[in-house]
């Protein structure tokens, strides 16, 4: 019976969770994506996703503490992570805001930015019932040895997840979905 019971929480964990994919691998660049339904407004989908220091993981940052990232909503404007002794990270730029509508972002996030990459990723919200359907897309091109291809998967896993936090923020106040 315990097996059935784990079986069921495992399967319910899934069916919330952000769906995503790894659309397009080559050697010059990826596309993931995906869409998730949260059970929140749209607007209180858009107040959460505008401050990722909410919801990004601390063990997803340059400085271990994701709390103080800022994202200025204004074309030109950074995704920043401010660090210790005037250090800092850029993790992306602003490309297009429509409050509560879209929000288009150019860099490489993490170690991308080694690889000479370039990103784009689109995020828009829609409504959904009483909730709100945010699709996501990145799309990565540059150069790795070996080919940008062994990046698809990795970065999928990394937004994903940081995504399902998102979501349980948008939903309870709580960043942190059951297993994380």
């Amino acid at each position: 019976m315990p097996r059935l019971i784990i079986a069921a929480i495992a399967l319910l964990t899934l069916a919330t969770a952000a769906r995503a994919e790894v659309r397009e691998a080559a050697p010059h660049g990826f596309q993931i994506g995906g869409q998730i339904v949260i059970d929140a407004p749209r607007d209180a989908v858009w107040d959460a996703m505008v401050r990722p220091g909410r919801w990004w993981r601390d063990d997803h940052s340059w400085f271990g503490d994701a709390s103080v990232m800022t994202l200025d909503l204004t074309p030109g404007g950074c995704w920043c992570e401010p660090g210790p002794d005037g250090a800092g990270a850029l993790h992306m730029t602003v490309t297009y805001v429509s409050p509560g509508r879209g929000l288009r972002l150019a860099g490489a996030l993490g170690p991308l930015q080694t690889a000479g990459a370039a990103g784009a990723m689109a995020w828009s919200l829609a409504d959904v019932g009483e909730g709100a359907r945010l699709t996501w897309s990145y799309t990565v091109s540059g150069f790795s040895p070996g080919g940008m291809e062994a990046w698809a998967a990795p970065v999928d896993g990394v937004l994903t997840l940081q995504l399902d936090r998102l979501k349980a923020l948008a939903e309870t106040g709580d960043p942190a979905p059951a297993g994380d």
